[in-house]
């Protein structure tokens, strides 16, 4: 079964579900333009995420998913929540669904976790999971250690289920790639930053649209949590930090709220801007539905094209 008669989509395309910035304009807008919009539940609390949910269903008639970050506190709440307001897909991160299989599954709901590794995709599988999303290091925020073209195919050869390209994608061309490489659709979050439905400041909306091939950076990884941003103030001290041997709660207090001071207050440089390092292809602000059928217009004609 293809990824959109799954999960009754138009088209193959997940929306990244980016923290603080997923929220309803964005999502809705996605989902009416034939794609997957998704929903953030990281950091917000299970009546917020109610309001987004209902706030979407009054926007759109269309499929969305909600995000779930598993290691998160109000988790069970959190999932109370998705099933009492009868979202039928959700993404999840940050841990192993495992536990909370049962009751989704009894709500009929689409399980399709991010995945880091050819081991997690397989387990993924093994626990009922409808499909998996596999993220590279490219890709902004919260990363794993493995580039999209070196652990798409191996994931695409070890599991049956449909797998989700993430990381590195923003336009057709990327998308025919991941489709090479054996993928049913794929997940992208930077392009999504410079859309016109997108709500984040001006500010960092210019910071995608001037970035180049190398304005990204780590931060985190001396502590096994790497994080994608562009270069700015606060990843510059970060990084003069952890050179000076720096304990985790000091860096952990550098970047607290830093993703908020970006996304709300416009405060690019002491903020954290999680971008993935395709931002350099970002240029212009365009409606989503605009970069939704570009995408799709343009991978066709890859894929039409391609000779060998």
């Amino acid at each position: 079964m293809t990824i959109t008669n799954l999960l009754g989509i138009k088209y193959p395309i997940f929306q990244g579900a980016m923290a603080q910035i997923a929220r309803h304009e964005l999502v809705s807008a996605v989902s009416n333009a034939g794609a997957l919009g998704i929903l953030a539940s990281g950091g917000v609390s299970p009546e917020e995420l109610r309001k987004e949910i209902q706030q979407c269903k009054e926007l759109t008639d269309k499929p969305f998913a909600v995000n779930l970050m598993l290691m998160m506190s109000n988790i069970d709440e959190i999932i109370d929540v998705v099933i009492e307001e009868g979202v039928k897909i959700v993404t999840t991160g940050a841990g192993t669904p495992r536990k909370f299989m049962p009751r989704l599954k009894e709500a009929g709901i689409k399980v399709i976790p991010v995945i880091p590794s050819v081991k997690a995709a397989v387990k993924m599988e093994e626990l009922g999971c409808d499909a998996v999303v596999v993220e590279g290091m490219e890709a902004g925020g919260h990363v794993g250690t493995s580039t999209t073209m070196a652990l798409l195919p191996q994931v695409t050869s070890a599991v049956n289920i449909p797998v989700i390209a993430a990381g590195g994608i923003a336009d057709g061309r990327g998308m025919a790639a991941a489709y090479c490489l054996g993928a049913s659709g794929v997940q992208m979050g930077t392009v999504f930053l410079a859309s016109e439905e997108c709500p984040v400041t001006d500010a960092y909306k210019n910071m995608i649209l001037e970035a180049v091939d190398t304005s990204t950076t780590l931060t985190g990884e001396k502590f096994g949590a790497p994080v994608r941003s562009i270069k700015n103030e606060l990843t510059k001290r970060y990084h003069e930090l952890e050179e000076q041997s720096s304990t985790l709660m000091e860096l952990e207090e550098l970047t607290l709220g830093s993703l908020r001071r970006a996304v709300y207050d416009g405060d690019v440089e002491n903020g954290s801007v999680m971008a993935g390092q395709i931002a350099g292809l970002v240029n212009e602000i365009r409606p989503v539905k605009n970069i939704i059928e570009d995408v799709i217009k343009e991978a066709r004609e890859v894929l039409e094209k391609t000779e060998i």
